[in-house]
């Protein structure tokens, strides 16, 4: 059943009808038509073709005082920018009457119907799962849980950019120390290659396309890139991957096999050159709960060092539910094996990561924690211990959809990370910000 039917099955019952407007007044009489007046005027705008027109109606009542005037023009403002295939604006809509009415499910029903045409396949499944945990009838839930089993990005071709000012404490990872301890004496570390802070900017987009082999079946390719740019050229860490594979749903499951390449610079020099296949499997867990569980499978080429050059494999389980309509989270467990020509930089690691969300009247708050273990093969050289490592980051942010320019609201995420190294050049601390503009929904 399409999703504008599980709405139209929420909708409250329709208001009785306006009385029967009165003849015109003559031109040169100002007709003072109250908000509803004018809420029925951008309707009958829209229905006639005028979209400019009732969008400047629906535009200005979005700002009445009255929180079901405004809710409703929001409403009918979205549903008409949907009709002309603008799915983000509309869900930049949708999100905002959630803002202040976070339990109106009709309306989060629609939200996930416009994350879906918007190719925002996971913001989607995840409105869903909100919208299970804020409590639905018994038909309707059978109706969200066959829609969410069956979710389809209906979006071919798509994308997304993200730019932000990215402060940080220490922005080449270097050691903590001045001086390194080897096994011929202390090793005095040069000026640049101690930590270093800086401004600078980040620069993140992806791009995709998706296009259906068969009912069950659709062909995938997907290219990526993120760089951040310093006043100081030598500490430009810049990243790109390109990815492409099939995507196959087997009953409530989705099976994503895929090959990947990917190429990194560090000061504009040549870092890692990588080539994986991976593997990711995707399944929900009743209405609220998504198990996803990836595996991949590659070879790195470190271009400075050939002795890091190696084999990798990784291994994820990540599990995220909905706790109610507001709120969220997400754990994740990792393993590593890294071999490398040298056994001192081969190595094992795992390790564990929680998120948590929540909506707060206009404003989305979101923290992260975890910690992770690292334990190489052998001692490297130069140093005289096995490199034991364990990396703990922390993160916390918020999104600012009450400020908004154009459908694009303010983020402002602090993070955190602390590495413990038997091996000095590897420990470091680093305290970054980035403030930034994402999609208002």
């Amino acid at each position: 059943m399409p999703l504008w039917l599980i709405a139209a099955a929420l909708a409250a019952p329709a208001a009785a009808p306006e009385p029967a407007p009165a003849p015109a007044p003559p031109a040169a009489v100002t007709l003072d038509l109250g908000a509803a007046q004018v809420l029925e005027l951008a309707s009958a705008k829209a229905e006639a073709g005028d979209v400019a027109g009732a969008i400047t109606l629906f535009t200005a009542l979005a700002k009445d005082p009255d929180v079901d005037i405004r809710a409703e023009a929001r409403f009918r403002h979205g549903r008409l920018l949907e009709a002309q295939r603008q799915f983000g604006d509309a869900a930049v809509l949708y999100r905002a009457i959630l803002d202040e009415r976070p339990n109106a499910q009709r309306v989060r029903l629609q939200l996930a119907q416009a994350l879906l045409l918007a190719g925002k396949e996971g913001a989607a499944a995840q409105a869903l799962r909100q919208v299970q945990a804020g409590g639905l009838p018994p038909d309707i839930t059978r109706i969200v849980a066959q829609f969410q089993s069956a979710l389809r990005a209906v979006q071919p071709v798509g994308g997304s950019l993200e730019v932000a000012l990215a402060p940080s404490s220490n922005v080449n990872r270097a050691p903590r120390s001045a001086t390194l301890d080897t096994i011929i004496a202390p090793l005095q570390l040069s000026d640049d290659a101690q930590a270093q802070s800086g401004l600078g900017v980040k620069l993140a987009g992806q791009g995709f396309v998706r296009l259906p082999i068969s009912s069950r079946l659709r062909w995938t390719a997907r290219a990526s890139g993120q760089g951040f740019f310093y006043g100081q050229a030598q500490f430009n860490d810049v990243a790109g991957s390109v990815e492409t594979g099939l995507e196959w749903r087997i009953g409530r499951s989705r099976l994503q096999p895929s090959v990947g390449h990917t190429r990194r610079w560090f000061g504009g020099r040549p870092f890692t050159t990588a080539n994986t296949a991976s593997l990711n499997w995707l399944r929900p867990l009743g209405p609220r709960t998504q198990l996803d569980v990836s595996a991949s499978a590659g070879h790195n080429d470190f271009a400075q060092n050939d002795l890091q050059d190696g084999a990798a494999i990784d291994l994820a389980v990540g599990l995220e539910r909905a706790f109610d309509a507001r709120s969220g989270g997400r754990i994740s467990l990792a393993a590593q094996r890294l071999a490398a020509r040298d056994p001192g930089y081969a190595a094992v690691g795992g390790g564990v990561n929680l998120l948590y969300y929540r909506e707060i009247g206009r404003s989305t708050l979101f923290g992260s924690a975890g910690v992770s273990h690292l334990g190489g093969d052998d001692r490297l050289f130069l140093f005289p211990k096995r490199r034991i490592e364990w990396l703990v980051r922390a993160a916390a942010g918020i999104t600012l959809r009450q400020v908004q320019v154009r459908g694009f609201s303010p983020v402002i995420r602090v993070s955190h990370e602390r590495n413990f190294s038997t091996v000095g050049l590897f420990d470091f601390a680093r305290t970054g910000v980035d403030v930034g503009i994402t999609r208002a929904f």
